[in-house]
């Protein structure tokens, strides 16, 4: 039970943090001298998660084809698990043959490679092929759907509906740039090797050949991503990476006029990124960080250890004002779980806490045996504020002593008669 307990605590723990990416740096348009035009954006570094631009991040808008970044992320979680493999065959329905808006142009009953269906995503934004991936993976549409809202829910999208893996509109769909951002960091995070397919420039099909709608592409050689949308309602969407000297970051836009208006903006903010920021790490995970005293365990002690890997954005020429605290307890109570939270890292900068990293066991430390546990209780209770056994054991003496000498004074008092 209580295994069961600390269990459910730290996935709690852990699904309030799974989105840690702070707002304490971000930068409002007022406070700048540029300007986005998109109706919503936001800038990300893609390793510390940490916001450094914000544009009606929350507003509610139709996300149009960034939905399909969740449905590629679904589609590449089944690839890591090995339910699908890149060669396996996917003979296609007419439900994914029949779908509008771009496409990849697959026909009913065609055997594709599930490889092919990726790349008809990444690069052409097949809404076809995000049906054929929907299928395969879930077995439906609808059942993919409520795997996308879960998966959705599980990174900590707060303020997003998915309708469909496409991204065609529907009614009750919406998201913001705030969550697509999120989606985009953890897919990168989970599945790098999926940008080989993002920045793939054309891709040819059935003999159909057809370009990367992502135009920065084309104009920087440092971008590898993301994805591209667009509908009548929604506008111009762009969700573009680029990493460069080993940093990452991300920009979301949403809602532009126009192509080249999402473009400007997108690599206005990566600029921006880059000129102003500079990434730190300053743990990393699985590495032990300290040691604490175990009582009526197994083992004695057991290891803390970051349960992620530690980045900060910093403006730059701020590094030297970084400051990281430890937080752990002197002793814990067995049993500890692995991966239990136990303390914290916690990262400020002038003073203002920017980030917070947990802390956790890095091995499990059952329960001693009895014997052992009967043991530290009594040291505890003995030796350890208050003091309670020690005064107890003191107490006891002198009613000891306090007895026999009584008794002493009695026998003299009283001496048998001859």
């Amino acid at each position: 039970m209580v295994r069961r307990r600390y269990s459910c605590l730290f996935l709690l723990f852990v699904g309030l943090t799974l989105f840690i990416h702070r707002e304490g740096l971000a930068q409002t348009p007022s406070s700048l001298p540029f300007e986005v035009n998109a109706k919503s954006a936001v800038l990300m570094n893609a390793h510390s998660g940490l916001f450094l631009y914000e544009k009606a991040p929350d507003e509610r808008l139709i996300p149009a084809s960034l939905n399909k970044i969740l449905t590629l992320y679904l589609a590449f979680d089944a690839l890591k698990t090995g339910q699908v493999k890149l060669t396996d065959e996917v003979t296609i329905s007419q439900n994914a043959w029949k779908m509008g808006g771009s496409q990849m142009f697959i026909e009913v009953g065609q055997k594709v490679k599930f490889e092919d269906l990726i790349k008809g995503i990444t690069v052409v934004s097949g809404n076809d092929a995000c049906v054929a991936v929907a299928e395969t993976v879930a077995g439906s549409v609808s059942v993919f759907v409520k795997n996308m809202n879960d998966k959705a829910r599980a990174l900590g999208m707060t303020n997003s509906q998915f309708m469909n893996p496409h991204g065609l509109p529907a009614e009750g769909q919406y998201s913001s740039a705030r969550d697509i951002a999120i989606l985009s960091y953890h897919y990168v995070k989970d599945h790098p090797e999926a940008l080989k397919y993002h920045s793939t420039k054309e891709f040819t099909y059935g003999k159909i050949t057809q370009q990367n709608r992502n135009g920065l592409l084309f104009r920087d050689n440092t971008v590898d991503g993301l994805k591209t949308g667009w509908t009548d309602d929604a506008g111009f969407h762009l969700v573009a990476t680029t990493q460069r000297d080993g940093d990452r970051f991300i920009a979301v836009v949403m809602g532009a006029k126009k192509v080249r208006e999402r473009e400007e903006d997108a690599l206005v903010l990566l600029t921006y990124g880059f000129k102003n920021f500079s990434t730190t790490r300053f743990c990393s995970k699985d590495e032990k960080t300290g040691e604490i005293k175990v009582w009526k365990g197994q083992k004695g002690t057991v290891s803390v250890e970051p349960d992620e890997d530690g980045y900060i954005t910093l403006p730059k020429g701020k590094e030297k004002t970084l400051s990281v605290t430890k937080q752990i307890p002197e002793s814990v109570f067995a049993p500890v779980i692995k991966a239990q939270k136990l303390g914290t890292l916690t990262i400020t900068l002038d003073g203002k806490k920017v980030r917070e990293i947990a802390l956790v066991a890095s091995e499990e430390v059952p329960s001693g045996g009895i014997l052992k546990r009967m043991l530290h209780s009594f040291i505890l209770i003995s030796f350890h504020p208050p003091y309670i056994g020690s005064i107890a054991i003191i107490v006891i003496i002198f009613l000891v002593i306090a007895i026999a000498s009584l008794s002493g004074r009695k026998k003299k008092e009283f001496p048998k008669l001859s």
